[in-house]
């Protein structure tokens, strides 16, 4: 799995015909593109001459391109860096720039790097060259993390388009003193080195895998961001608080809890509290669960048990609250008139479908009667004589 990002830089999948170009250089989907849906407007002379241009993994970054270049989504560029250039690929231009500007809470007047030009066949070879360098890198790394003991994991590494310099990203629990491993790795490689922590999120988003619902992980195909996940969600969705079944594949909770969260939150907002019990005739009625979508709420008279649960509408709740506010107690729940339950609908077998054997050959034993070509018909020469 590791060898799958080698030469995508970030994207999904890799060109069976050619493996060692990358895929996003044709123009193909990747899960940092930005969907512009201003394409199919003629474009006119603008004031925004920034660029939106994405690398490997998750890292994007915004660029001025100051000598007006004919730039396309999808072209190659050699862009300003720190030291040296670097190639990118350009994933928007145009003037959904200032959105994604403003998503990403940058100011417009920000000092951006340049855009030099668009990559020369040298500046594509040299970045190629760099890129097979990054998983022997990768795994010298390691190694040399594992002899000085240090808590860590080396991920990934992704060489600068002119590997002069290499960024390493790490995974660890703790913060960890990597200045010796600096050392080693600048003397070894002759390169300048950077470290970046990611998470745990973000390195199973890397690796991709086949999440419990049987479809590719969420952070491998589209998620860049990534919002933190709380046991709340799980919660107001009324889900069990089992760590096994919640955690994703990276030990995190997943982060397909926060898709209906705000749909829930909306269906609850006139729902009464549910750590109040209800004050009845009989004694007193603890909340059990919550149809959250159907607003009704389940109460059962014994606070430990399961036996003596009772449907009861929201607003029949929010009454009885309001009697046991003036202090006066309701009826027994068993009074209260039940929820209609939706009848499921009646299902008539009339072709046998329900059959184990509907699929046999009935006549597949069944011997058939061979005529004697020699005696022929009986009828026939009876006739004849």
């Amino acid at each position: 799995m590791e060898d799958q990002g080698k030469f995508a830089r970030g994207c999904p999948s890799i060109d069976k015909e050619n493996p060692n170009v990358p895929v996003c250089r044709k123009g193909n989907s990747c899960k940092l593109d930005v969907n512009d849906w201003l394409d199919d407007i003629p474009r006119v002379a603008s004031e925004n001459d920034l660029v939106e241009v994405r690398f490997k993994n998750t890292r994007k970054a915004f660029y001025r391109n100051v000598n007006s270049l004919a730039l396309e989504k999808g072209d190659l560029i050699a862009v300003e860096a720190s030291p040296g250039h670097d190639i990118g690929v350009v994933s928007l231009i145009g003037d959904l720039i200032n959105y994604q500007l403003k998503k990403n809470r940058i100011p417009l007047n920000s000092e951006f790097q340049k855009v030099y030009r668009k990559a020369k066949l040298n500046d594509i070879e040299k970045w190629e060259a760099a890129i097979e360098l990054e998983h022997s890198t990768m795994l010298a790394a390691r190694k040399m993390a594992e002899d000085l003991k240090l808590d860590m994991k080396i991920g990934d590494v992704e060489y600068q388009g002119d590997k002069t310099k290499a960024i390493f990203y790490y995974i660890a629990e703790e913060r960890v003193d990597f200045r010796e491993l600096i050392k080693l790795l600048a003397e070894r490689f002759r390169i300048r080195i950077e470290m970046r922590q990611i998470g745990a999120r973000q390195e199973a988003g890397r690796i991709g895998g086949i999440g419990p619902c049987g479809r590719e992980l969420c952070c491998t195909t589209f998620i860049t961001n990534f919002v933190s996940v709380t046991t709340n969600a799980a919660r107001f969705q009324d889900l069990s608080l089992n760590p096994q079944k919640l955690a994703g594949q990276c030990g995190k909770l997943k982060c397909c809890l926060n898709y209906e969260l705000d749909a829930y939150l909306d269906a609850q907002r006139d729902f009464p509290n549910v750590d109040v019990p209800l004050e009845l005739e009989t004694g007193r009625a603890y909340h059990f669960k919550t149809d959250v979508f159907r607003g009704i709420m389940w109460y059962s008279t014994d606070k430990n048990g399961t036996n003596s649960i009772v449907p009861v509408p929201v607003e029949r709740v929010k009454e009885i609250i309001l009697l046991n506010k003036k202090g006066q107690k309701a009826p027994a729940l068993s009074h209260i008139k039940p929820v209609p339950v939706e009848k499921s609908l009646d299902f008539h077998n009339v072709v046998g479908e329900d059959r184990l054997d509907r699929f046999d050959n009935k006549n597949k034993f069944r011997k058939k009667k061979r005529r004697n070509p020699k005696k022929g018909n009986f009828h026939a020469n009876k006739n004849k004589k």
